[in-house]
């Protein structure tokens, strides 16, 4: 790589990957909720059940990002280098 930067597709694929990661984590997460009865988008407003699963819906998007971002780290190295 040219004097330690990644090239602007490399980093394009880092952010196509970590969005694509996060919605598909959060869907993971809002459907674990869901099967927990855990129902972030209740009627019932903000009960316990609720912020539950809004956690397992944050765990999982945030999840699905750091995983994107630990597979571009591995095939390509650190984008902060």
């Amino acid at each position: 790589m040219n004097s330690g930067r990644h090239p602007t597709r490399q980093l394009m694929l880092l952010g196509v990957a970590q969005a694509v990661l996060f919605i598909a984590g959060a869907l993971l997460g809002r459907w674990l909720g869901l099967a927990l009865g855990l129902d972030a988008f209740g009627p019932g407003g903000y009960t316990n059940n609720a912020i539950f699963g809004i956690l397992l819906i944050g765990l999982g998007g945030g999840g699905g990002a750091q995983l994107a971002r630990a597979w571009y780290t591995r095939k390509y190295g650190s984008p902060r280098s």
